[in-house]
């Protein structure tokens, strides 16, 4: 499986991603029952143990509004990188206004971030696959480890057509720390998505209107192109098979110090 692959006008810098990619398809309501029922589960299950860890992408989004939606008691967070567009940060005051729910934040830890960019530079992560993993340790690993500490279930907006790497996700696994991790949306479609944002209004990343499916922090996230797959604007100079951070491995490093996996 390559990954969902999109038709985007070539000259064109930004259009509607509900227009283009918001169709409902069969199997969508039996879809969307069992998200919600999966959740509901795990917020029994799990208690105050259970978190969304959101990427505030437009799976991620959906999954806040069918918390927000069900009334269920299931806390949210994000990781701030220092590195991500605003378009995305602008999306946290607009959940608080729009649901009257607050996402914790959890950042990297300063000194690491000053220490690797003295060292290896802002840029580094152009330089080396390992550059660029060390990178993402330590903004993304670390906080995530922080923001999980404590928590037996975290849940995921991960979905079998975002890639290759991606094509076998289950609904729930158990991560190698022993968290239950649900992947709610497992089986939804690019399309799946698009129609609940646009059914109910989900507020969503503008830079979804400019032609990224996919966005992480801003050096590393470019618009698509025609014919070109969901990530492959993702850490784009890297070969297809490295497209991953490690915020997804099976297990989730408990890191300390700011230090690389």
């Amino acid at each position: 499986m390559s990954g969902e692959v999109f038709s985007l006008p070539g000259a064109a810098t930004s259009a509607s991603a509900i227009k283009l990619y918001a169709r409902e398809t069969a199997g969508f309501a039996e879809r969307l029952a069992k998200t919600v029922e999966l959740l509901q589960e795990a917020a029994l299950d799990h208690g105050n143990g259970l978190l969304q860890s959101s990427s505030l992408g437009a799976e991620d989004m959906v999954i806040t509004d069918l918390i927000a939606r069900h009334k269920l008691p299931i806390s949210i967070a994000t990781l701030d990188t220092g590195r991500l567009h605003a378009e995305t940060l602008a999306l946290l005051p607009q959940i608080e206004a729009r649901y009257g729910l607050k996402v914790a934040v959890y950042s990297p830890i300063n000194d690491a971030v000053v220490t690797f960019v003295r060292v290896r530079g802002a840029d580094a992560m152009y330089e080396s696959l390992a550059l660029r993993k060390e990178c993402c340790a330590i903004r993304k690993l670390e906080p995530l480890s922080r923001m999980l500490e404590g928590h037996t279930a975290w849940i995921t907006g991960l979905r079998r057509e975002q890639s290759s790497n991606r094509a076998v996700v289950p609904f729930s696994e158990t991560d190698n720390n022993g968290r239950a991790k649900i992947n709610a949306l497992a089986d939804w479609s690019w399309a799946d998505v698009w129609h609940y944002i646009a059914t109910f209004d989900v507020p969503f990343n503008a830079l979804h209107d400019q032609f990224m499916p996919s966005i992480g922090c801003a050096p590393c996230t470019r618009a698509i192109s025609v014919g070109e797959d969901f990530r492959s604007g993702r850490w784009w100079w890297e070969d297809a098979s490295a497209k991953e951070c490690g915020l997804h491995a099976t297990r989730v490093p408990e890191l300390t110090n700011g230090a690389s996996a």
